[in-house]
C-alpha cells in the first residue's frame, strides 16, 4: 500500500505507470516512474551491444523488470520473483532515492542504514566535499 501523501506526490506519474526492477547494489527494489525509466533507457540504448561487457550489463540491469501500476486503492502488486530477490517479508520501507523509490524489507533497510552509518561521514566527504570551486554545495 502506497501512503496517501506519497500517492498524492506521484499523482502525475500514476496514469503512466511504473517500472519495478531489482536494485544494482542493494537487496531492494527500484520503482521508476515511466518518465524516469524512459530517460534511463535512452542512456542504456546508447551502449554498444557488440561489446560483451555492455551486453552483459544490459541483461543484468533489465533482469526481472516489470511494468506495474498502482490500483485505485493505492496498492502496488510486487511480483513473487522480485519479492524473493529483495527478501521482503511483512513490513516494507519506501525510501526516496532522488528520482526513484527504493522498496525494502524493513529489517534489511535498517541493517543497510546501520552498516553504512560508520563510514557515512567519510562517504559524504568523498562524494560531496569536492574542492570549494563554484559547485554551489556547502
Amino acid at each position: 500500500m502506497i501512503p496517501a501523501v506519497l500517492k498524492k506526490q506521484l499523482s502525475s506519474a500514476l496514469q503512466d505507470g511504473f517500472v519495478l526492477k531489482r536494485a544494482v547494489f542493494q537487496p531492494c527494489l527500484e520503482l521508476y516512474p515511466m518518465s524516469e525509466w524512459n530517460k534511463m533507457m535512452e542512456k542504456v540504448n546508447k551502449l554498444n551491444r557488440f561489446k560483451k561487457k555492455n551486453n552483459d550489463f544490459i541483461r543484468r540491469f533489465t533482469a526481472g523488470v516489470k511494468i506495474v501500476e498502482v490500483d485505485s486503492a493505492g496498492r502496488l502488486l510486487i511480483p513473487k520473483d522480485l519479492i524473493s530477490f529483495s527478501g521482503i517479508s511483512k513490513q516494507v520501507v519506501l525510501a526516496s532515492a532522488v528520482n526513484i523509490l527504493e522498496i525494502w524489507d524493513k529489517d534489511k533497510y535498517e541493517q543497510a542504514i546501520d552498516d553504512a552509518a560508520s563510514d557515512f561521514a567519510d562517504l559524504a566527504e568523498e562524494v560531496m566535499g569536492q574542492d570549494d570551486d563554484d559547485n554551489g554545495i556547502s
